[in-house]
């Protein structure tokens, strides 16, 4: 009895270290084909990592949140709900460019949840196009949302998600 309780632990060890590498490649994948991939162009055209379930908190979906994009946003994987964007302020520096705003949380996310932030690593395999970093804040509790998508570490400080939109991403909150 003992031999066979070996022999599927065994089997079960080896299945499961065949099977990691599929769900890698599964994400890879996902990143590859641009799902995970947001864009800040304008005032008109950008995009936000949300949850993809409706109400989930946003530090709870770090690990799986997909792109939400302006309704004129070229391949926009899904569409802000109507009203949930209500005010939007684009910046454009040296190095970066962002949306700053508010949002009417409780058109699609939990209004008492205190937020989070999406970034270069989380979910894993998202992109910023045409840039190597991105930040991304959503704080349904007070109604702001930020992205900054930036070529060097210095413009998207990706460490300090407590700290909150208005402190990593200065801009307009109104």
């Amino acid at each position: 009895m003992a031999k066979l309780s070996t022999l599927i632990f065994i089997f079960a060890i080896i299945t499961y270290i065949h099977a990691v590498p599929l769900n890698v490649n599964k994400l890879n994948n996902r990143a590859n084909d641009g799902s995970l991939t947001v864009t800040v162009e304008s005032e008109e055209v950008f995009c936000s990592f949300l949850p993809r379930t409706q109400k989930e908190s946003i530090g709870a979906s770090e690990g799986d949140a997909i792109p939400f994009c302006t309704a004129n946003t070229p391949n926009a994987p899904n569409v802000f709900p109507d009203g949930f964007i209500k005010s939007k302020h684009f910046t454009q520096g040296e190095n970066f460019v962002q949306v700053t705003g508010t949002i009417d949380s409780s058109l699609y996310v939990d209004s008492t949840d205190g937020g989070g932030q999406y970034d270069t690593n989380a979910p894993s395999g998202a992109l910023c196009a045409g840039f190597n970093k991105f930040v991304n804040l959503v704080e349904p509790d007070n109604g702001h949302f930020c992205i900054r998508c930036c070529n060097d570490g210095a413009s998207c400080d990706v460490g300090r998600s407590e700290a909150g939109c208005e402190s990593i991403i200065p801009g307009d909150y109104s």
